[in-house]
C-alpha cells in the first residue's frame, strides 16, 4: 500500500465521563475516534464537541430520512467539524446528492468539508438478514449496488466490510474513502459483526480507515491495544 491505513476507535457508550476518560487515555495514539447513536442520544451535541476536542471524529449518525430533512440535519451537525459523517446509501441518489451540497454550503472551505460516507450493508448483515427485508441479492451485489450509487451521487466514500473492499475498488478505483468496520484483531470475539477481518487483512485489502471498538475501550490498557494495532498497520 502506498498509504498506511488509519485507526478509528469507536467509542460505543452512553456515559459522557467515560468517553472523556478513553479520549483522554487513547491521546494520540488513534487517528480519530468514532462517537455514534447511542453517545449522542444520550450525551448531546456538546458532550460530542467536548469528548472529540483533540481528535479528528468520526461523526457516525447514519442518517436517512427524505432530502429536505437529511440535509437540514447535515447543516445543524456541520460546526461540529467531524472530519468523516455518514448517511444511508438506501436513501437514494436525490439524498445523498442534497447531503453533498448541504456539507458544501455549510463549510465552504473544502478542507475543512466533512467527508460525505455512505453506508451500504450494515456489517451485522448476511445474505439471510438481506432476504428477510425483502432485499433478494447477496451482501456483495448490494454493496456494489448502492456503493456506484452513492459515489456517482456526490458522496466521498463508503462505509463497508472489509469483505468487499476488493469488490468496491475494482468498480469505482482508489479514490472512494473505504471505512471498514467490523475489524478485530486476531484473537479477539467477533461479537455482534458477522463479516469481520483482521487489521492486517484489511490494511492489504486497501482500506483507508479501519474502525475498532471493543478490542481497544475494553482491552486492561486501551493506549497500549491501540498501539499494537497501530504498529501492526504501519507493517502491512
Amino acid at each position: 500500500m502506498s498509504k498506511r491505513t488509519k485507526l478509528i476507535a469507536a467509542f460505543d457508550t452512553n456515559s459522557r465521563s467515560q468517553a472523556e476518560e478513553w479520549s483522554v487515555t487513547l491521546g494520540k495514539t488513534v487517528d480519530a475516534i468514532k462517537l455514534g447513536l447511542e453517545f449522542t442520544y444520550a450525551c448531546g451535541l456538546d458532550a460530542v464537541r467536548a469528548v472529540s476536542t483533540g481528535h479528528q471524529l468520526f461523526l457516525d449518525l447514519k442518517l436517512h430520512d427524505i432530502p429536505n430533512t437529511v440535509a437540514s440535519g447535515l447543516s445543524a451537525l456541520a460546526p461540529l467539524r467531524p472530519a468523516l459523517t455518514t448517511i444511508h446509501a438506501c436513501g437514494g441518489a436525490e439524498m445523498i446528492a442534497r447531503s453533498r451540497e448541504a456539507l458544501e454550503k455549510a463549510c465552504p472551505d473544502e478542507a475543512l468539508r466533512p467527508r460525505l460516507l455512505a453506508v451500504t450493508v450494515l456489517t451485522s448483515m448476511d445474505e439471510a438478514g438481506l432476504h428477510e427485508t425483502g432485499v433478494n441479492a447477496t451482501p456483495q451485489e448490494q454493496v456494489l449496488r448502492l456503493g456506484k450509487l452513492a459515489i456517482s451521487a456526490g458522496a466521498d466514500g463508503l462505509v463497508c466490510s472489509a469483505h468487499e473492499i476488493a469488490l468496491l475498488r475494482d468498480a469505482l478505483g482508489e479514490k472512494p474513502v473505504l471505512v471498514v468496520p467490523g475489524i478485530r484483531p486476531a484473537g479477539s470475539a467477533s461479537n455482534d459483526q458477522k463479516r469481520i477481518m483482521t487489521p492486517t487483512q484489511a490494511a492489504q485489502a486497501g482500506a483507508d480507515w479501519i474502525v475498532v471498538g471493543r478490542p481497544i475501550t475494553r482491552a486492561p490498557n486501551p493506549a497500549l491495544a491501540a498501539q499494537e494495532i497501530m504498529a501492526e498497520l504501519a507493517s502491512a
